[in-house]
């Protein structure tokens, strides 16, 4: 039998990724450091350079002008009714998109994820032709005495709309990726489904559903568009902390405005720290969780 000459080794060539090299990775971190400077950080320093140009005592000061302390507290008034309302529509959505099949499934995802694609100012229209006084209801709410538009009502249902989708965006690819055994399982030792929903979903979702709610609770404070559409922009009656922001720039008092946009500012940064933080609570509780599996 003749020998076999050995199979020369074929080696790989390494495959480069783009951005591998070191200049062009110079290049990519510094146009996004660059970037981030320009677009990112510096908006939000001369926001708070501009509210405290005059001093502490001046950006106290503009808090103490009574429409702007009724425009933080209606602010306030309105996040407390929308989020937990959107918290129990997001969950409600989330677990019957994810956990069920039907017919409409993919209809339903689809008009749940809606307010993201429209905007705002048009679902502030859209409610002025629903409620307002020339709207389909309008006449029928006349006749009953009941006020809707350009009052805390309209802003209450506009604020609703346009954040939705923001729990049930975070739960629903959470609760797909995660199935259905659990709860099949705590159906088979006879559980029920309030008792399944606390026990069982609701501590695999905590984290999905933490982050979706300080979401959903900041862009309540900072929604403009459809509030400015349906509220009428009354002063110390339906202004909103953004809309007194439009205000008061309007009015030539620029520190006010700087200082109360400040507010939502720190909002805006306090929601990425408690994204951060949930994240690394997740991650944590998820390697836990891997390492008692194995």
């Amino acid at each position: 039998m003749m020998a076999t000459e050995p199979k020369p080794e074929i080696h790989a060539k390494p495959t480069r990724r783009v951005g591998d090299g070191p200049f062009a990775r110079s290049v990519l971190i510094g146009g996004v450091l660059v970037l981030t400077v320009f677009f990112l950080v510096a908006p939000l320093a001369a926001i708070f350079a501009e509210a405290f140009r005059h001093g502490v005592a001046a950006y106290f000061a503009a808090f103490a002008a009574p429409d702007t302390q009724y425009a933080i507290l209606l602010s306030l008034f309105t996040a407390l009714i929308v989020v937990p309302i959107n918290i129990g529509f997001g969950i409600a959505a989330a677990w019957t998109i994810a956990k069920f099949r039907f017919t409409g499934r993919n209809l339903l995802l689809a008009l749940v994820e809606l307010p993201f694609s429209i905007s705002p100012i048009i679902a502030g229209v859209a409610y002025l032709f629903v409620y307002g006084a020339q709207g389909l209801l309008g006449p029928w709410l006349e006749a009953n005495d009941i006020k809707i538009m350009f009052a805390v009502p309209a802003i209450v249902l506009a604020s609703l709309f346009v954040t939705a989708p923001f729990v049930a965006r975070e739960l629903i690819p959470l609760m797909i990726a995660q199935g259905s055994e659990e709860e099949e399982a705590a159906v088979t030792l006879g559980a029920g489904g309030w008792r399944i929903l606390r026990l069982v979903t609701l501590p695999n979702v905590r984290f999905a559903l933490l982050y979706g709610a300080a979401l959903c609770n900041a862009r309540v404070l900072g929604e403009f568009g459809a509030v400015s559409v349906v509220s009428g922009n009354i002063r110390g009656q339906t202004n909103t902390l953004p809309l007194q922001i439009e205000l008061l720039y309007q009015d030539n008092n620029a520190i006010a405005a700087f200082a109360a946009a400040t507010l939502l500012t720190l909002v805006a940064l306090v929601t990425l720290i408690a994204k951060a933080i949930i994240e690394r609570m997740d991650a944590a509780r998820a390697k836990v969780s891997g390492g008692a599996r194995h």
